[in-house]
Order: C-alpha cells, then structure tokens, then sequence
C-alpha cells in the first residue's frame, strides 16, 4: 500500500494479471490531496501497461472539485490510454456532478498548449470540410421541414396552435417595443443624413421619396428581420438546445415523438406569420421618422403623402411583405438547426446561440441581395 499525507488521503494501488489494476481512495480527495497524489499516479499507472483500471471512492469521506477533476482525468483514460476505466463507490450527488464534466469542457478551459501550426492548404481544407458538412446538415433539415410542414399544418391533431400563438406572443408582441425604438430612430436618422445634401440641390422634398423606398423595400424587412434574429432566433436556438442537453429530445423521440413536427413545425410557422407584420409595422414607423423630419424642414403634410403616393406602388409592398416572409423562414429555421445541432457541455447552449444569430444574419444579406437582383431584372 501507498501512503500519500496519510493524514488526509490514502491511495492503494492494487495490479492483477493481464493488464488489470485497482485504485483505492480512502479519506479526503481535495485541492491539497489531489496535487500530491497526481503525480503519483501518473508515474505509477502510465508505467504500467494496463487494459482494466478500477477506480474505487467509496473510502472517500470528502471530494471537491479538484478531487472531482482528478477522477474525471482517469475515467478520460488520459493516463491509461489503452485501458478501460470504471469509477465506483461515489455517492449519488458526487456521481452526477462527474457526469457533468465532459471532454468537450475538458478541451474548452484546459491550458493552451502550443501545437503546430497547420500549413495554408489544410486549414483551407478543414473549413471547407465543415463548410461543407454544415451545408449538408441545413439541407436535409431543410428537405425534412419541407416534407413535415404541409401534412402537420393539416392535420389538427398534430400542428400545436396554442404552442403557435405562444411563440406568436413571445417572439411578435414582445418585440414590439424595440422594434418601434429601432426603425423610428432609423428614419430619422436617414432623414436627416440626407436633408443636407439634397439642399445644396433644392431638391430637399426628395428625402420623402427616398425614405419611402429606403423603408418599404430594404430597411424596413432587413430590420425587422435582424431583430427578430438577435432576440428570437437565438431564443430558438437556446431553448431547443438546452432541451437537447438535458437528454429531452431524447426522451421526445422515446415517446414516440418526432422533435421536428413537436418543436420546428410550430416556431417556423409562427415566425413565418409574425414576421410580415413585424415588417409592416418597421416600415410604417421608419416612413413615420422621415415624415416628421420633413415636417420639421417645413414641407406641408398634404405634400409629403403626395410625394410618397407617387414613389411607391404595390409591387414595392409586395416585395417588402415578401421578403418578411423568406426572412421569417431562415430566422426561425436556422434558430431550430442550430438547438438541434447543440453538442453536450455547458457551453455548447452559447455556441449554438451564437452561430445561429451570425447564420442568420448571412442568410438575410444574402436572401435580400438575391431580392434586389431578382427585382431589379423583373421590373426594368
């Protein structure tokens, strides 16, 4: 037997044949423990060539989060590579807390370590790798989403409508407040940027015409959809991810239930009925701020609406509403993909919120670039 401070911690190591070895714990397992023993046991079982390692704790009358480190070490078989390891005799609560440290925490807090640096062509490689198995993941759940909406939109049995108007509620009437805030001040904003240089042309009058258009075809979806992804799209994500954390998809899929037409089917339609109003309502407050600014310049109110009555027409609506709805879709989707995709550890929830807003935001840009072009070529 091995004695280590054996006024606080004992550690038996006990070797049987073909690769098999025992540890024993008895006494206190904390910071001070644990910093004498390791080095032990990194001489003692790295040495050894071992296949079966058991980890014994019910001798253990204290463990803290250092002692719980050092056994998550072993169980990571980070000193016995090629061994199976077994830790037994933990009391439940200590148990679950070993369970919550996992290897991907592991590589997250760890120390850097210098490791060499790969050469131009294998990190182009690498990205375009994981660029392309991310592509791959948004269309299958893509074809999965297309294939699952119109069926559970039929059938009242499954589409959850009260789950619907919940999200409604929290993802649409929620969002009212700093939606007004952002395109009120907007339309100022513009207002005002361009009143001055259009006077050095007296065409002063135009900054009515411009923030109509300004608004109804770009800014108006383009901010609330922004929004909408910054404060409900990474709410999607979040929610559905700590779900998967928590092993409750897992549980839903036991159930019998398809996660998809349980928890997407209901944000995606919600999102996609929200977000058009969402957009009316930006672009009425953003044209709003401009016509108080051309109010403010001393352009009466009779010439300001005949201004915005000759520049816009219906097809520039009809493209504002449109894109509210595409834009709708990719923020609810990728919100949804990113839960979905969670990994296990406690910051996998912020990693999925993450790159479910910056997602999000691409797909925007370029979903309204596609617009313009498409636009652009269908009404010259």
């Amino acid at each position: 037997m091995t004695k280590i401070t054996p006024d606080e911690l004992d550690t038996d190591f006990q070797f049987g044949p073909d690769g098999f070895a025992r540890v024993v714990f008895r006494g206190r397992l904390d910071a001070r423990t644990v910093a004498t023993c390791w080095d032990g046991l990194e001489r003692r079982l790295r040495a050894a060539s071992l296949k079966t390692l058991e980890v014994d704790a019910s001798g253990l009358r204290f463990c803290d989060g250092a002692g719980l480190a050092l056994l998550r070490y072993l169980s990571m078989r980070l000193m016995t590579p090629e061994a199976i390891v077994s830790i037994s005799g933990l009391e439940s609560g200590l148990a679950q807390l070993l369970r919550g440290f996992t290897s991907e925490d592991y590589a997250a807090f760890r120390p850097p370590m210098r490791v060499k640096c790969r050469s131009l062509p294998e990190e182009v490689g690498s990205e375009v790798r994981r660029a392309a198995w991310d592509l791959r993941e948004q269309i299958e759940f893509l074809g999965s989403v297309v294939g699952k909406l119109p069926p559970t939109l039929l059938d009242r049995r499954q589409m959850r409508w009260p789950e619907v108007r919940r999200v409604f509620e929290l993802a649409g009437a929620n969002a009212v407040p700093i939606i007004s805030l952002v395109s009120i001040l907007v339309g100022l904003i513009i207002a005002f940027e361009s009143a001055q240089p259009l006077a050095q042309f007296g065409a002063q009058i135009f900054v009515v015409n411009m923030i109509g258009l300004v608004m109804v075809r770009e800014l108006g979806p383009l901010l609330a959809a922004i929004l909408l992804a910054g404060r409900s799209g990474s709410a999607f994500a979040a929610e559905i991810g700590t779900m998967k954390v928590n092993e409750e998809l897992d549980a839903l899929q036991t159930l019998g239930l398809d996660p998809i037409r349980f928890l997407v089917v209901q944000r995606i339609t919600a999102a996609i009925l929200l977000t058009p109003l969402l957009t009316f309502y930006a672009t009425f407050l953003g044209v709003t701020g401009g016509v108080l600014v051309a109010l403010g310049l001393g352009f009466p109110l009779p010439l300001i609406f005949h201004q915005l009555s000759s520049t816009l027409r219906l097809s520039d609506i009809g493209l504002g509403m449109a894109k509210g709805v595409v834009f709708g879709a990719i923020v609810s989707g990728v919100g949804c993909l990113r839960g979905l995709q969670t990994l296990q550890g406690p910051s996998a929830v912020g990693v999925s919120t993450t790159r479910a807003v910056v997602t999000s935001i691409v797909l925007i840009i370029i979903a309204d670039a596609i617009f313009s072009i498409l636009f652009y070529f269908l009404t010259r």
